[in-house]
């Protein structure tokens, strides 16, 4: 009886592997005979990632050394 409500408590830590589980058909991926189809792939979702860094980094970079050189000219700092 108490491992029975030891086990459930940590069932509940672990996620439910059916991912279809409670949304709707039309939302559901096509599932082809190796599994999903028109999912993205691992390496394309770490690729994606790679990109979204390297995007947010250079923004970053950009509007720093824009913000720089505004501040540089009102202060009247000449290098």
């Amino acid at each position: 009886m108490r491992f029975k409500a030891m086990s459930k408590r940590l069932t509940v830590g672990f996620s439910d592997l059916n991912l279809n589980s409670d949304i709707p058909v039309r939302a559901q991926p096509a599932v082809g005979e190796w599994g999903p189809l028109r999912v993205p792939t691992t390496k394309q979702k770490k690729r994606a990632r790679w990109i979204v860094t390297a995007a947010f980094v250079t923004v970053t970079v950009a509007l720093f050394l824009l913000g720089n050189y505004f501040f540089k000219i009102l202060m009247g700092i000449t290098a």
